[in-house]
């Protein structure tokens, strides 16, 4: 989502009036009858001082798509990182403001033609005043919106039309390992927990079939409710995007976390969307005695056991996303 550079209230106070103060001198180098030309100055400097900030307004609102036009995974995406209501609201105060400026111009302008030479100078700082005034209630929608650029300057572009392959599983389990064996993708990989902060995409291409595959975010064994917003991004991308899910448990239980708990995600996970998954055991090189694991498979349909590390199992998983 794209928001352009989002100025101060002093960068478009002073950027209104220094604009104004340019046009002023275009006229007063002007032929305009001496007597008409002090008001005619006062006039264009309230005028361009509104309309240089209204314009900077209105191309802010122009760049920002409208919200509830985007297909429902960007609306989530959106309310998760910066919150859709705030955001509106921000973008709300812009219109009230471009909508007080052309008032105030309009009322300001009117009565320096009808006043003398003399007073068009008063109402001129009058003017500004109260420019001044309404522009600086809009600093916090200003500050927000310079927040939410900066946050969403990195939202994923996803390709709603394809295959999409949707990797999940608790945090340091081996998601971004695995998205790099299977794509060209390049996510950052270490070892400690969250290190995918958000989305990380690669493709596929088998068969002329182009198939999209998302790294989220680590989740954690909890309720929604208690997520933060680097696993709800995660959970933005299992109920939009998913055709199938690859839900990676750490056999080797290196991550910190028990196989219980990987296994009661996995079941929350498999209630919640109603998406095939494919059950991936992973570390499987770390594993002594892999006959622990029978507890967990035995009701499992689509099980393959890999070391995404070693590339072991990856031929047989693409064989098996193919299918769907």
């Amino acid at each position: 989502m794209l928001i352009p550079t989002v100025p101060t209230t002093n960068e478009l106070l002073d950027k209104g009036f220094r604009r104004a103060k340019k046009a002023a001198s275009l006229v007063r180098s002007s032929k305009i009858p001496r007597y008409k030309k002090s008001k005619r100055i006062e006039e264009t400097r309230v005028l361009t001082s509104s309309q240089v900030i209204k314009d900077r307004l209105k191309l802010i609102l122009n760049r920002v798509p409208d919200i509830e036009s985007l297909p429902e995974f960007y609306q989530d995406y959106i309310d998760v990182t910066v919150g859709v209501d705030p955001l509106k609201q921000s973008l709300g105060a812009l219109n009230w403001c471009m909508g007080i400026l052309t008032q105030l111009e309009k009322d300001y302008a009117s009565r320096i033609r009808r006043s003398s030479p003399e007073k068009a100078a008063e109402l001129r700082k009058q003017a500004y005043g109260r420019i001044s005034s309404v522009v600086n209630k809009i600093e916090d929608d200003l500050n927000f919106l310079d927040f939410a650029k900066a946050k969403l300057r990195n939202m994923p572009t996803v390709d709603l039309e394809a295959t999409t392959v949707v990797i999940a599983g608790f945090p340091n389990v081996g998601k971004s390992t695995l998205l790099r064996q299977l794509t060209t993708a390049e996510p950052k990989v270490a070892d400690y927990p969250f290190t995918t902060k958000g989305i990380q995409i690669g493709y596929l291409e088998r068969k002329w079939k182009k198939i999209q595959i998302i790294d989220t975010p680590g989740l954690l064994d909890r309720p929604i409710s208690a997520m933060n917003n680097i696993e709800l991004r995660a959970m933005v991308a299992l109920e939009h995007l998913a055709d199938v899910v690859l839900f990676i448990f750490d056999a080797s239980e290196s991550c910190g976390y028990p196989m219980e708990n990987q296994f009661k995600l996995f079941t929350e996970v498999k209630k919640i969307f109603k998406t095939p998954i494919i059950s991936l055991f992973n570390k499987i090189d770390l594993v002594k005695n892999i006959k622990y694991l029978e507890k967990y498979t035995h009701n499992m349909d689509n099980v393959i056991m890999l070391s995404a590390s070693q590339g072991k199992g990856i031929a047989e998983l693409i064989e098996m996303v193919e299918e769907f």
